[in-house]
């Protein structure tokens, strides 16, 4: 039996830590989704294509992921509609913790048969977050240590714009 896991996220912009945690993942399940949530209340600076491309790009070749829009559907329903049996978070700090285990502890509620699996990334990206970059890009540091190739040429299109 294929295993199947759905990484859901943001992702605006994808970074070096986003990126980790689907490789980790990949050495457990057999299939990643990459579930890009295209949340209502969030104006995201780069579009749901540009942000799979980017997923694409760093992936590409790895016959393991996936990478699909997510939108106004509860995520357990999500995650059984594509056959998944796990959904994974990252963990970066303590500070996630509270807020992602409330998460979980619902989605147990609304389908127990999803399990959600935490996975840390690499300790160089553990700072890391999405917010953070686009800070920096927007004011001109350097986030190549942080991003793909892609990414920090997207982000300085959009920044010197």
């Amino acid at each position: 039996m294929e295993s199947h896991a759905v990484y859901p996220g943001t992702f605006d912009p994808p970074t070096k830590g986003h990126f980790d945690v689907v490789r980790r993942s990949q050495k457990l399940f057999s299939k990643v989704t990459v579930a890009i949530s295209a949340h209502p209340s969030k104006a995201p600076l780069f579009s749901f294509e540009e942000r799979k491309s980017f997923f694409l790009e760093e992936f590409r070749g790895s016959n393991q992921l996936e990478v699909t829009s997510f939108e106004r559907e509860l995520l357990v329903e999500f995650a059984m509609n594509v056959n998944a049996q796990a959904i994974i978070r990252g963990l970066r700090a303590v500070s996630d913790f509270d807020y992602e285990m409330q998460m979980t502890l619902m989605n147990r509620r609304l389908n127990e048969e999803i399990e959600t699996i935490f996975l840390m990334p690499s300790e160089q990206y553990s700072f890391l977050s999405s917010s953070l970059v686009k800070e920096v890009a927007s004011l001109g540091g350097d986030v190549s240590e942080h991003v793909s190739a892609s990414v920090r040429e997207a982000l300085g299109e959009r920044f010197r714009s």
